[in-house]
């Protein structure tokens, strides 16, 4: 029987391990930290002051619209294993100064009417892709450089992804439609105005208007917990509080996985990598980072606009031009006064992650990589801009800065919860130049992490995509 050792255990690692271990392979994980789920993980109260037991709070992927749908999540039938998916009334919001909103829904037809004057524009823009996802998703969940599956229908979809974000938004006229859009495109973290900006946008949009923007039942850990029980089903052998920092800690196997980022692949297995593979991955870029607050709230948070309320997700960064801005602050190591700001009330779509009239609240500023400062007030200031009155209903806060970020999931190098910046490189080929984003040149060594396509989320795709190279290696 071949054998398999994956080092970390996020979503990419746990998925590398049931692919293989459903092949045959004898697998065995290997996580650092004493719990595994990288960035799949929740709380549930004791968080901090003013956080009563049971409220549930995810410590970082929230939201789930790529996950939903992931060809391999979906066939894993985690529903056996207690993952259910709860859907809000509204996907995504988007406030304005002026008191209108920019709202996003599962249907596209909802959301079209919503929009008003631009309703014709979103609904040809992502109407047909989104009727098209599944069969889009065999192609964009994996390397951008490669035969398509379906190469009429990516072309469809493939062309406007390369213009960049402000480029794209000038197809709606109205502020709504344009911040609605420019804030679900922010996520890629990069300047709106630099080529390939609207892929991040228009590939979420499309997935969430095919299986909506979803939160798992009970906190993100859901997930985990059911990965896990196909682990054990699968007789996954998972040790924790192991940290493997050189080649000589490495259990001898078949096939070696490592859900890490580049440079840790880089600084354990020095010269064992080819010197051009040391160096590419060792240049790898990363990108702006997160600094979160989760807040204990006390009833709903008041925003001016009422229909912000039912929404799952909210965006906090004013119009386009203003979303453009601050992104192109952070990018240049600028913190801005007022940040983009992403926000989570996961318990619109989820109750029973509240306790009584106290709700989590999750939000995260986009700062600069490695901030050292301090973002917590400029954070609320983006909440009181859009829900006077929301600083007053605090009962507790959990601040967690950019380096708490790298210390909470070692991939997360300065703060950049995306595993790396998403320039044109990086998306296209991924970790380095190579049209084997998942080979690091070393027999039976592969990597797995976010870092390689298709990129961030709780989906699986990368770790899914890499043990698939490896079970073809080992098949030869």
């Amino acid at each position: 029987m071949s054998t398999a050792v994956v080092v970390g255990s996020g979503p990419n690692g746990l998925a590398a391990a049931i692919t293989l271990a459903a092949a045959g392979v004898d697998v065995t994980v290997l996580e650092a930290d004493d719990t595994i789920g990288g960035g799949v993980r929740s709380s549930s109260g004791g968080l901090a002051d003013g956080f009563p037991a049971g409220l549930v709070i995810d410590h970082c992927a929230a939201i789930h619209p790529m996950a939903v749908g992931s060809p391999f999540l979906t066939g894993l039938g985690l529903e056996r294993h207690g993952l259910q998916w709860k859907w809000p009334e509204v996907d995504c919001a988007h406030p304005l100064d002026d008191g209108d909103a920019g709202l996003l829904y599962r249907s596209v037809d909802q959301t079209a009417v919503a929009l008003g004057a631009d309703g014709s524009r979103w609904r040809r823009a992502f109407g047909g892709p989104s009727a098209k996802f599944d069969t889009l998703a065999q192609d964009i969940m994996g390397p951008l450089l490669r035969v398509p599956r379906h190469p009429l229908a990516l072309a469809r979809f493939g062309v406007p992804t390369v213009l960049p974000a402000s480029v794209f938004s000038r197809l709606f006229r109205t502020e709504p439609a344009r911040a609605l859009f420019g804030g679900v495109a922010a996520h890629t973290f990069r300047p709106l105005h630099y080529p390939l900006t609207s892929a991040i946008g228009l590939g979420i949009i499309t997935a969430g208007h095919r299986h909506g923007w979803a939160v798992a039942q009970g906190g993100s850990q859901a997930i985990t917990d059911a990965l896990a029980a196909v682990l054990a089903e699968l007789g996954v052998k998972v040790e924790t509080g192991v940290r493997i920092t050189s080649a000589a800690q490495l259990p001898p196997a078949d096939v070696t996985m490592f859900d890490l980022a580049p440079t840790a692949v880089v600084d354990i297995l020095g010269d064992r990598l080819p010197r051009s593979v040391a160096r590419g991955l060792g240049g790898f870029r990363y990108g702006p980072g997160a600094f979160k607050v989760d807040f204990a709230v006390e009833g709903p948070v008041p925003w001016t606009n009422p229909e912000v309320a039912g929404a799952g997700t909210v965006h906090l960064g004013g119009g386009f031009a203003e979303i453009a801005a601050t992104e192109r602050e952070i990018h240049a190591g600028r913190m801005p006064q007022r940040p983009f700001v992403l926000v989570g009330q996961q318990y619109v779509a989820d109750p029973g992650r509240s306790v009584g009239d106290i709700n989590p609240v999750y939000s995260y500023a986009h700062v600069p990589h490695g901030y050292t400062g301090d973002a917590t007030e400029a954070i609320i200031g983006q909440f009181e801009r859009f829900a006077p009155g929301f600083r007053d209903r605090i009962v507790g806060m959990a601040v967690r800065s950019t380096t708490e970020m790298s210390v909470y999931n070692a991939n997360y190098v300065g703060g950049d919860i995306c595993t790396g910046a998403k320039d044109i490189r990086q998306l296209v080929f991924g970790p380095r130049t190579t049209l084997q984003p998942y080979r690091i040149g070393v027999p039976g060594m592969y990597l797995c992490s976010a870092a390689t396509p298709p990129g961030p989320g709780a989906h699986g795709m990368c770790g899914a995509n890499a043990a698939g190279v490896a079970l073809a290696a080992l098949a030869r």
